[in-house]
């Protein structure tokens, strides 16, 4: 009985189903289930190019006394103040100062019935509290000196645009276009760049700035563990790649030693806090080949990204800051803590990166800085440029050191907070620019240190490099 009822029930929603496509087919003029024999549209988008620097024009800073004064001397009388008539409407708020030479309201003239431009009597400049007058510099396109426009902003930076359509610049790619490119442009201008184009950051950030180092809150001394204990730990959880839990199991079940999970994670932080300035500060000799890549990690049930900077020849790992965004200010910050490696930066550094767009915007802020290095972009899988097929090797390298992170990574099931990723981060690159032997190196680790090659086995290492970051900060705080 049933077999047939449902029988019965299949053949209905057949014919219901045929029903509605033959409906909607008649209603909508083509039958609305056929596979759409349309090819998803290859739009060709512009990649972000930099411009070189604006002209800079700065104005001549003046004292409004001084001029009053050499004004009395050569006329032989006073300036007067701006005489107002009674109820005027022209009056000048208090608050309002010439920008050029710092004269007060009193020697304003409002110059357009008090419509928001002024003149000063004093240094005849003529100013609005919004114009380019009252900033402490005019940006300018280098190609035809016109006044650069504020067009967007960013999160990170303003956009400025050379709106002339004489400069020789917009000319020149204009007269570049193809008769196709052309016609293209004619009707989606937006994916050319063809006018000079400047970013000017407003990140608060100083380059080439050191941090002090600073002793950790944690003594290390009065863990409850003894220093060969530590270093087990460490070896396990941090060559290995272990985690906490599997650290404290293994603790237990093969050396007898019974430690919770949460304090495994208690000494990383620990023993990261004391090792991070010697890491960051130690004397590295550097090669002149340099890649960066960015990779994720997972950080409190959300992705983080890793950004890795590192010596292709050396193999020595210079930068690992953990960021929440992959932006400019992240991009910036991995820079930087490469750029202080150096005890002068190098007239020609080059570093290589991937195909994204915030390495090119960095290195434009950091050459606002006076600060200029050269950045080699590998783009996508296939050398389809000189650049790429030139430098993939290096970008190949940092991809080696991102498998290499994640595979001691990987089992530790991600990150509860931001402070142990950034600990397990410092204990990676502390274990493989100072322990970890290299293939490419002939089996040598990347910094050698006799006090270290010495020591028969790696916990006794991994002690004595914390013995070596404990002096390292006493003699830098004494």
């Amino acid at each position: 009985m049933y077999p047939q009822i449902i029988t019965y029930l299949l053949t209905l929603i057949k014919y219901q189903d045929q029903i509605i496509r033959t409906l909607l087919t008649l209603l909508i003029g083509k039958n609305m289930f056929d596979k759409s024999k349309e090819q998803p549209v290859n739009h060709p988008y512009q990649k972000l190019q930099v411009d070189e620097l604006p002209v800079i024009e700065t104005f001549q800073k003046l004292d409004y006394k001084t001029l009053m004064k050499e004004y009395s001397e050569e006329k032989g009388k006073t300036l007067k103040p701006v005489r107002r008539h009674a109820n005027s409407k022209t009056s000048v708020p208090s608050n309002i100062f010439c920008p050029k030479c710092g004269a007060p309201a009193d020697y304003l003239y409002a110059n357009n019935g008090g419509n928001g431009q002024y003149q000063c009597k004093v240094c005849a400049c003529l100013f609005n509290q919004k114009n380019q007058y009252a900033k402490e510099a005019i940006l300018k396109c280098p190609h035809c000196l016109k006044t650069l426009e504020k067009v967007k902003e960013r999160k990170d930076f303003d956009i400025y645009k050379c709106k002339n359509n004489a400069c020789s610049f917009y000319q020149r790619n204009l007269n570049g276009l193809s008769s196709k490119d052309r016609k293209r442009f004619k009707k989606n201008p937006q994916d050319f760049k063809m006018r000079y184009l400047f970013r000017q950051f407003h990140i608060e950030y100083k380059p080439l700035s050191k941090e002090s180092p600073k002793k950790p809150k944690v003594d290390l001394s009065r863990l409850y563990v003894s220093p060969h204990t530590l270093g087990l730990i460490l070896t396990y959880h941090v060559n290995y790649g272990l985690s906490a839990r599997k650290t404290a199991a293994l603790m237990k079940d093969v050396h007898g030693v019974e430690i919770s999970h949460q304090s495994i994670l208690n000494y990383e932080n620990s023993v990261a806090l004391l090792l991070k300035p010697y890491v960051d500060h130690y004397p590295y000799e550097l090669s002149d080949q340099f890649c960066g890549d960015e990779t994720y990690i997972r950080v409190g049930g959300r992705w983080r990204y890793l950004f890795f900077f590192f010596d292709a020849v050396k193999k020595i790992i210079l930068a690992y800051p953990v960021s929440r965004n992959r932006d400019t200010q992240a991009a910036i910050l991995a820079i930087d803590e490469v750029l202080t490696k150096f005890k002068e930066v190098p007239e020609d550094l080059t570093i290589v990166v991937d195909g994204n767009p915030i390495y090119l915007l960095a290195q434009q802020f950091f050459a606002q800085h006076g600060i200029s290095f050269d950045i080699k972009q590998v783009i996508g899988l296939t050398n389809e440029d000189p650049v790429s097929a030139e430098y993939r090797p290096l970008k190949q390298i940092i991809e080696r050191l991102n498998r290499t992170f994640k595979g001691n990574y990987r089992q530790t099931y991600g990150f509860g907070s931001e402070q142990g990723s950034v600990s397990y981060v410092t204990l990676f690159v502390a274990y493989f620019n100072f322990l970890r032997p290299h293939s490419a190196l002939e089996g040598k680790v990347p910094v050698l240190q006799p006090e270290l090659l010495q020591l028969p086995n790696m916990p006794a290492r991994w002690t004595k490099l914390i013995g070596l970051a404990q002096d390292w900060i006493e003699d830098q705080t004494a």
